[in-house]
């Protein structure tokens, strides 16, 4: 008998659960569902441009098991869009948490969905940890760190 799957984080609820082509009837189409931690691979991975160790650490599961939840979310997708079929989120092993952002400078905490992660509100630093990288910083547009 296998192990029961260990719980995704998931740092992000998709608001919009379901996708169609456009003018194809609902009760013609065939369905793909995604998973709602394969939504969070994508968004961590393709979005925030993170590498797939860094985007385990924040889902709490190892490397391999992320690029299997990557690759099979990603099929899933090409198989909807190459055969026109519509989309589901919904259901999948996960447990919802609010990220939360910590100031370098003064140590004061709060949840990215209480506060933007611009400036600490406590001391005004802009040395943030926990938050996501301004855009035009991210890894796949071209920012390798560095000084």
């Amino acid at each position: 008998m296998p192990r029961p799957p260990k719980h995704r984080r998931v740092e992000f609820m998709p608001a919009i659960t379901f996708f169609k082509p456009a003018g194809v009837p609902l009760r013609q189409l065939e369905e793909v569902v995604l998973a709602v931690e394969e939504v969070e691979a994508i968004r961590l991975k393709d979005m925030e441009g993170l590498e797939q160790e860094d985007c385990a650490a924040r889902m709490g599961i190892s490397r391999p098991t992320f690029f299997r939840v990557l690759n099979a979310a990603r099929q899933k997708l090409a198989e909807a869009l190459i055969n026109g079929k519509a989309i589901r989120v919904e259901g999948g092993y996960y447990r919802l948490v609010v990220p939360k952002i910590r100031c370098r400078s003064c140590e004061y905490q709060w949840d990215s969905q209480t506060q933007e992660a611009g400036a600490c509100p406590q001391c005004g630093s802009e040395e943030l940890e926990g938050a996501s990288p301004r855009p035009g910083r991210r890894r796949r547009q071209g920012w390798r760190g560095g000084k």
